[in-house]
């Protein structure tokens, strides 16, 4: 169990990227890509070494891969590793699935079997899944999982995966714009939704929208929060102070440098206890483990 009392900070936003038998989640090409956006020199870690990063730093990680197949050709790791290991460890873990939309009924079919295995909620990416989240055609997944009562968390904003290559590996940003999700949001009004990143270059948008939609939160990670515009360090500071959630983005950024550069934001104790951890305990349900 989750000793609230004993951590310090929840991380949301954490990649697995290989598995125990080794497969990677992406391709050489995509993480080489990754690495010259992000300038990481951290290590691809299996789930127990993500566990025992974590655990070191009295923090709790929530933990997926993403499901892509149809989009670029290359499976993900395994999410039964994923939920496997966060059995293993769950006073640090918490597992995510992932399933890929572009599969129709076998998304669908996939999406209940990763329910039942013990997944906490769904990762989702646009732009490297290829699919438009606004389209009418993929509300039976969503429907599921708010069904389900479980939360999701969507990437928005620009990507690393590509960054630099020509043609950006073909993946287009424009599937990732939150007002994509806007849709979803309204469709779904029992379905909580976490906007992955600061939605660089639709930030005010993402702003809008939670704001506007009692089922949206936005994470903050993949940027060092030093990056942070004006408008989003305002909404953290006053009106969005209850909606928003640490993410670091593992290996892309390191929860420590996270922490640090939030700590130069000198924002007020109260503002910083939500957002590194309170928010998203509330979120997640993890009141009173």
């Amino acid at each position: 169990m989750i000793d609230l009392d004993r951590i310090r900070a929840i991380d949301t936003h954490v990649h697995i990227q290989v598995d125990d038998s080794g497969h990677y989640g992406a391709s050489d090409e995509q993480r080489a890509a990754m690495a010259r956006y992000f300038g990481s020199g951290e290590p691809a870690r299996t789930v127990d070494e993500t566990a025992a990063y974590y655990r070191e730093r009295d923090m709790v990680a929530v933990v997926f891969t993403v499901d892509a197949t149809t989009n670029t050709g290359h499976s993900p790791n395994s999410v039964d590793d994923i939920v496997a290991g966060a059995a293993r460890h769950p006073d640090t873990l918490i597992a995510y699935g992932s399933v890929d939309p572009l599969q129709g009924d076998a998304a669908l079919d996939e999406l209940h079997r990763q329910i039942a295995l013990g997944v906490r909620g769904f990762k989702f990416h646009p732009t490297l899944q290829g699919f438009d989240p606004s389209d009418p055609v993929f509300d039976p997944v969503f429907a599921a999982i708010e069904q389900a009562d479980l939360p999701i968390v969507v990437h928005t904003g620009q990507t690393g995966v590509g960054a630099g290559v020509p043609g950006g590996l073909g993946l287009r940003l424009r599937l990732s714009d939150p007002m994509l999700l806007d849709e979803v949001a309204a469709r779904h009004p029992g379905l909580r939704i976490v906007l992955a990143h600061p939605s660089v270059p639709w930030q005010d948008e993402a702003l809008s929208i939670a704001t506007h939609k009692a089922n949206v939160w936005i994470d903050l990670s993949g940027w060092s929060p030093k990056y942070f515009s004006p408008a989003l360090v305002r909404a953290i500071r006053t009106y969005l102070k209850h909606k928003m959630l640490f993410g670091s983005d593992l290996p892309a950024l390191t929860p420590d440098r996270w922490l640090r550069d939030f700590a130069a934001l000198e924002l007020p104790d109260e503002v910083v206890r939500l957002v590194v951890k309170d928010n998203a305990a509330q979120l997640l349900g993890l009141s009173g483990s």
